[in-house]
């Protein structure tokens, strides 16, 4: 059977309204929380929560896209509290669509730095990632690699893998570099940079860890907490095996830094428990939750003085980029759009 594309887009939002619960209760010892991070990732700190306050969490878990776009299909009859989703980019996007609302916190401005926070506290980082060169032990010397800039030289012809444009991590990490480099440099390098592919990107960041260990390529970009899962995975030893191929080069440490992006929350516009919400973003900057979530998936506390995780710490300390993270948003569409000149599929 073939829907035109109308009657694809009106079961996409009776889909969207079906998913979500059925009643929204009033009681102020409740919240509700759409999360694009998985429920494994969150529940165990959501459960701690409801133990140390009687506030119960109702947790619906979903694609960061698809979470979003329900936020503004349900606009203000939305029964959700709270949003978590991945990247400063796709944060700048709901509050571009006008579906969350400014906070105020004294706890939140002291404990997460304000480049991992939006200025004017729309949303607030919970987690950190780096995006670094993952390189190849057997074939590349890691004193042959700098900077993200460098990967643009004519020697890495044939060698880089890395995910397609569409990807959120890519156009912030352009979007980073427009920042610290002028627009014509910038794409200049993507031009350079696409051509030293060494296939079409394909596959999500474990992808091109695995395409690299494989000898597809030398080099993958990619996100530290996927590499963290990969080294981690007991039931897939193919991934725990490729990851022992490849090992991390923190670029740009002589200038900028590594990029960093987050995991972030948000109280939306629509939220009925504005002050348990609140709360509930409060308890997850505290040092245990921080703790908890760089143990659990291989991320960095947004909070200074936690102590990272036996894997992190084994991957050395890095200069970071702290440049404001919302400024991956407000430049993202310059970004795709110079990745779409540059011909980065």
């Amino acid at each position: 059977m073939i829907f035109s594309t109308k009657k694809l887009f009106a079961i996409s939002l009776l889909s969207l309204s079906v998913a979500a619960p059925t009643a929204y209760s009033a009681d102020a010892n409740e919240l509700n929380l759409y999360s694009a991070r998985k429920e494994q990732l969150i529940k165990p700190l959501l459960d701690q929560f409801t133990e140390q306050t009687k506030i119960k969490v109702n947790l619906v878990t979903g694609k960061a896209d698809a979470l979003l776009k329900r936020l503004e299909v349900e606009g203000k009859n939305s029964v959700a509290d709270i949003f978590i989703t991945t990247d400063a980019g796709r944060l700048h996007r709901a509050q571009q669509a006008g579906v969350l609302q400014s906070i105020q916190s004294d706890v939140l401005d002291k404990a997460i730095p304000a480049n991992l926070r939006e200025p004017n506290g729309f949303w607030y980082g919970l987690s950190q990632r780096a995006r670094p060169i993952f390189y190849a032990k057997d074939r590349i010397k890691p004193e042959d690699l700098s900077t993200y800039e460098a990967l643009a030289d004519e020697k890495w012809k044939g060698s880089i893998c890395v995910r397609s444009s569409n990807n959120i991590y890519n156009q912030s990490l352009v979007a980073s570099m427009l920042v610290h480099n002028k627009k014509e440099d910038v794409e200049k390098w993507a031009k350079a940079f696409v051509g030293n592919f060494a296939k079409p990107p394909k596959g999500g960041d474990r992808d091109q860890i695995k395409a690299a260990a494989a000898g597809q390529c030398d080099i993958a970009i990619a996100n530290t907490y996927y590499f963290g899962k990969m080294v981690h995975a007991k039931k897939d030893p193919k991934q725990q095996q490729a990851a022992e191929k490849m090992a991390i080069f923190w670029p740009n440490q002589a200038g900028r830094g590594t990029h960093v992006n987050i995991s972030g929350i948000a109280v939306t516009k629509a939220a009925k428990n504005k002050e348990n919400a609140i709360k509930l973003i409060e308890f997850l900057v505290k040092e245990d939750s921080q703790k908890w979530y760089a143990e659990s998936n291989h991320e960095y506390p947004v909070v200074a003085g936690v102590a990272w995780s036996e894997t992190l710490t084994s991957w050395g300390k890095f200069k970071a980029d702290t440049l404001n993270l919302s400024n991956l948003g407000k430049l993202n569409t310059e970004a795709v759009k110079l990745m779409d000149r540059a011909g980065w599929k």
